[in-house]
């Protein structure tokens, strides 16, 4: 694995000090056995067919979920396949797979790593949270008849360490909170800690634009939140929206399309039908609207990118921490395939976009791509090339 950094890859210095995944270690998972991944502001996963780049991303959005307080079972629909090939049982035929990440934040730079049991039965067997040589969180699996892991955390009171028991089905970090009371200088720390990894997980996008949906006008039954999906499938019902909240932003919207989509672009907006469904249209000029549904593939997967950059986390469909002001939340993008289907000039126009975008330090961008070579002409991006 090769990692080609930017010339400047520092985080941006303004604002406060947000929670952010600086790495990203999958020490046992699928095809992959002690690969790190340093994630910056805006970082490209490449590399050949099967190098393990989607596999990359997969894991970290199981984070995020885990972070998120979904049970294993939700986040991880096969999770044999999440197990190395080549990974044989023990005596009790327990097989399964190690993941982690690098946090840093206001309280410096936490470590989280979790393993999972696959087989017979998927639970967590064992999690550690750490701040320098300090361990914070730490949990095991002692009785594999109950279905909980006996967990230890710092105290630094009369006691070191506080001992219990917490569910085999889900992250224990993000269940500290229910459990630590915050009376010790130790405690407060270890609280500290887990909020700032369950702060910088829960933020985060998937991007994986549908264009055969997103060609279909909105029906009313799903107009309502006015939050972009996954899919992009309700694009049309967020463009109503983020034209009438911001102007200069919708202009730059324009701007982007502009610059990635054929034939002349005087405006993007959506129309409402008589029915109650929503369709994104463009405006040509002289009187003339062009329905997106028109566009090519592309085009569809250029103009949802360039949405998703341009909005942020009270547009898209994500789950921050609701009792932490968002100045201290980063939302991070996933975007599995960010080149695909895109043409030389729109793979640049959003490498652009995307690397203006991150620089402001609200957004960051982690993204597979299947040639980088683009983005390093705009550059800004840091590179992880996992081919030989």
């Amino acid at each position: 694995m090769t990692v080609h950094l930017p010339e400047a890859v520092a985080e941006p210095p303004s604002g406060p000090d947000r929670s952010r995944v600086t790495e990203l270690r999958l020490s046992a998972y699928a095809s992959h056995r002690g690969s790190v991944f340093p994630l910056g502001p805006l970082t490209l996963l490449t590399g050949p067919s099967g190098s393990g780049k989607s596999t990359a991303l997969a894991a970290y959005e199981a984070l995020a979920r885990l972070g998120s307080g979904e049970e294993l079972v939700d986040v991880f629909a096969d999770p044999v396949a999440c197990v190395p090939e080549l990974a044989r049982g023990d005596g009790q035929q327990r097989r399964g797979f190690r993941i982690g990440c690098t946090v840093d934040g206001p309280v410096g730079t936490v470590r989280l790593d979790v393993a999972v049991q696959a087989e017979p039965e998927l639970r967590v067997v064992g999690e550690r949270l750490t701040r320098g040589g300090l361990t914070l969180l730490e949990t095991a699996l002692r009785d594999p008849g109950r279905r909980a892991v006996q967990a230890a955390w710092h105290t630094a009171g009369l006691t070191p360490v506080t001992r219990g028991p917490l569910p085999d089905d889900r992250l224990g970090t993000a269940l500290l909170p229910l459990r630590v009371a915050g009376k010790t200088e130790g405690q407060r720390l270890v609280l500290a800690a887990a909020e700032q990894v369950v702060v910088a997980l829960r933020s985060v996008f998937p991007c994986a634009p549908r264009p055969g949906l997103m060609r279909l006008p909105v029906p009313p039954g799903l107009i309502g939140s006015g939050r972009l999906l996954s899919g992009c499938d309700n694009l049309a019902e967020v463009l109503l929206r983020t034209r009438a909240e911001c102007g200069k932003r919708h202009e730059r919207l324009v701007a982007a399309v502009r610059a990635g989509c054929a034939g002349p672009v005087a405006d993007v907006l959506a129309e409402v039908a008589d029915d109650g469904s929503v369709q994104a249209v463009i405006e040509r000029g002289g009187g003339i609207r062009s329905p997106v549904g028109r566009l090519g593939d592309g085009e569809l997967r250029y103009l949802a990118l360039a949405l998703v950059l341009l909005t942020g986390p009270g547009v898209l469909e994500v789950d921050p921490v609701a009792e932490v002001p968002s100045a201290y939340q980063n939302l991070t993008v996933l975007a599995d395939g960010l080149d695909d289907f895109l043409d030389p000039r729109q793979k640049r126009a959003i490498a652009e976009l995307a690397a203006r975008t991150c620089e402001r330090g609200h957004i960051r961008i982690v993204g597979t791509v299947s040639d980088a070579s683009w983005a390093a002409e705009v550059g800004g991006a840091a590179v992880v090339d996992l081919g030989p």
